[in-house]
């Protein structure tokens, strides 16, 4: 039995075929640039990438594209017996707290919560109904929010005046949930341990930091959107909302290009010009002071983020390392912990430099804290939550 997993992006289509049992992915692809004059699709099956260049008008021409290439190229959908439809839906508000059977209603709540994610939501939702037009199986919303439902009201609520927080559903709520699940339940199943106090630092173009006791969140750095906490691709993370009134009063900007700014035009981009790690640190490496700083402000919120929730645990168990950041800057991960040394966290650089898709632990065995790497799997998480509730509607 396997399952389709689709993350559908403003003008993308991300997608797996998946095992849920074994957790292969059997076909991997990508449609890009929707609605472009010419979009780009990659579809990979039986380790062969093939490759194509076709205008895509939207989303639905989009998705009737990938469906014919599993049916010309492989593997063809029914004969790989295909049982449900995952998706990744954003924001769920305080609706959901788990994997949800999408029904009208559901749909239409997902709809609804688009103020909260509007950069998100809305594309989700396109491939929700696209795909439900085109393939006649249950299909399961799977929540970014929802592992973070689990937050104390302390960490959940801002001190914003409580009727109007409560009006606008203004709180934290979080994201890459899925994801931050999936590498805290793995380094608990590493250490043979359920009882962990465990930060996970989900860091890729998006990042966010998780608290973690005992298998549930306690504290995220992402709040109402995906905007806040740490420094981002770009996206600026935490900043004094107050910029936001500076900016319109004295720089005279509008709210949709202050928006602009902090989400498209900020962070590692905004400070360096780049933000693509590898050429920040080429370019630091290279004497340009400019990107040395933008990775000194990175890695200087990340240690602030440790360092707060491992007091707001009182204690920590577990660093996890994870997503593309994460996984592959042994500099990052080098730096961060150097920092953090005198808390008594040890790494071995050889370990620390090694490259892979499996688990290891880059901390010595006197270091106070384990540290481990762990490679994220949203797709095979999302796969598995849809056959939980594909389960119960036998």
């Amino acid at each position: 039995m396997t399952v389709l997993v689709i993350n559908s992006g403003s003008s993308s289509i991300k997608y797996q075929l998946v095992d849920p049992e074994s957790g292969d992915a059997i076909a991997v692809g990508l449609v890009e640039q929707i609605g472009e004059v010419s979009s780009r699709v990659k579809h990979t099956y039986n380790g062969v990438k093939h490759e194509f260049e076709q205008s895509l008008a939207d989303h639905g021409e989009g998705l009737r594209f990938v469906l014919e290439l599993f049916e010309s190229v492989g593997p063809n959908l029914s004969e790989a017996g295909i049982v449900a439809v995952g998706h990744r839906v954003v924001q769920g508000g305080k609706h959901f707290d788990g994997p949800t059977l999408i029904t009208e209603d559901v749909r239409n709540v997902i709809e609804e919560l688009a103020p909260l994610a509007p950069l998100h939501n809305p594309p989700n939702l396109r491939g929700i109904d696209v795909a439900r037009d085109l393939l006649d199986v249950p299909h399961v919303a799977v929540f970014d929010t929802a592992f973070f439902q689990t937050l104390p009201e302390e960490a959940a609520r801002y001190a914003l005046n409580r009727e109007v927080a409560d009006l606008y559903g203004v709180r934290r709520y979080g994201a890459h949930g899925t994801s931050h699940q999936y590498v805290s339940q793995k380094a608990a199943e590493w250490t043979g341990r359920d009882d962990l106090k465990q930060i996970v630092l989900h860091l890729g173009n998006g990042a966010s930091v998780s608290a973690v006791v005992n298998g549930e969140a306690v504290d995220t750095s992402m709040g109402l959107t995906p905007l806040e906490g740490l420094v981002m691709g770009t996206r600026t993370g935490d900043i004094d909302p107050a910029v936001i009134f500076h900016l319109s009063r004295v720089g005279g900007m509008s709210i949709d290009e202050i928006d602009d700014l902090f989400n498209k035009k900020s962070g590692v981009k905004g400070l360096a010009g780049e933000n693509d790690m590898r050429a920040v640190w080429a370019m630091a490496d290279s004497g340009d002071e400019n990107a040395r700083e933008a990775l000194d402000i990175y890695i200087h919120r990340l240690v602030k983020y440790i360092g707060s929730y491992a007091a707001v645990m009182g204690g920590l168990d577990v660093i996890t390392f994870t997503a593309g950041i994460g996984e592959n800057d042994d500099l990052v991960r080098a730096e961060v912990l150097e920092r953090l040394a005198p808390f008594g966290l040890t790494i071995d650089p050889e370990v620390n430099s090694e490259r892979g898709d499996h688990i290891r632990r880059i901390s010595t065995d006197e270091s106070s804290v384990t540290v481990l790497v762990i490679p994220t799997n949203e797709e095979l998480a999302i796969a598995r939550q849809a056959m939980d509730v594909v389960a119960t509607l036998a």
